[in-house]
């Protein structure tokens, strides 16, 4: 199962809930999104949904509450995300923060559920055997019969590169693992975003706000919530 805990200032926007996940999930905020809430829905416009400006101290949730984040609606990733507890904020912590998760998540665009566990399941694939198969011996012969000149051999060279392109390509499939260590930064192209500039790292890891929500964040205005999402697939959990 693929799970994510945050803590969330209350005064934290669906729209900056949205970017934490995002960079919780390890994904890249490349396609539309919407949260769905008592039969009323945030987020994207392109989806005629209504703002997702408003805060969540603002939608009066109780502990314990439930709704959902849909994202990449071409290919659906659905998210339950249940507000855990309201805790008073901590001085000199910056938020919102990542404090636990389980789980790699599947990688942006690989097809929505379907076509995640079509290249989750060729790792164990026949033809994922036989790449291995194909290297091991080469490499063999290369290294342990000291016969590099195998290599000189056009066919046996192109058969080395197919099989380690293929394999690198399954392992990008395996999504971006989580690690809630010190020193972990957010992908490159996340941090370079205006909308989600970071505010720091800490003990567990520090995912970006805007700049907006991390000054407020900084003064602590409110209660933080404990803030967590699963992710499904077609009515079960990944």
């Amino acid at each position: 199962m693929v799970w994510r805990r945050v803590l969330a200032p209350a005064d934290c926007t669906l729209r900056e809930l949205h970017g934490v996940f995002q960079v919780a999930m390890g994904w890249e905020g490349l396609h539309l999104f919407q949260f769905c809430l008592r039969a009323a829905r945030y987020g994207s416009w392109e989806l005629s949904a209504s703002s997702p400006d408003g805060t969540l101290e603002s939608l009066r949730l109780r502990t314990g509450a439930r709704f959902t984040y849909e994202y990449d609606l071409n290919n659906p990733w659905c998210h339950e995300v249940r507000l855990e507890e309201r805790l008073e904020p901590v001085a000199g912590q910056a938020y919102p923060t990542c404090i636990a998760g389980h789980e790699a998540c599947p990688p942006e665009d690989c097809g929505g559920p379907a076509g995640y566990h079509v290249r989750r399941d060729a790792w164990r694939s026949l033809d994922a055997l036989e790449d291995i198969h194909t290297m091991a011996d080469i490499v063999e012969q290369v290294v342990l019969d000291r016969r590099p000149e195998v290599l000189d051999d056009a066919d046996t060279r192109g058969a080395l590169e197919q099989a380690l392109a293929r394999a690198q390509a399954r392992e990008s499939w395996t999504g971006v693992p989580f690690r809630p260590a010190n020193g972990q930064r957010p992908p490159a192209s996340r941090r370079a975003s205006g909308d989600h500039a970071s505010a720091g790292l800490n003990r567990s890891t520090q995912w970006p706000m805007s700049r907006s929500a991390a000054s407020r964040a900084a003064s602590f205005p409110c209660r933080c919530w404990t803030v967590a999402t699963r992710a499904w697939a077609a009515g079960a959990v990944i």
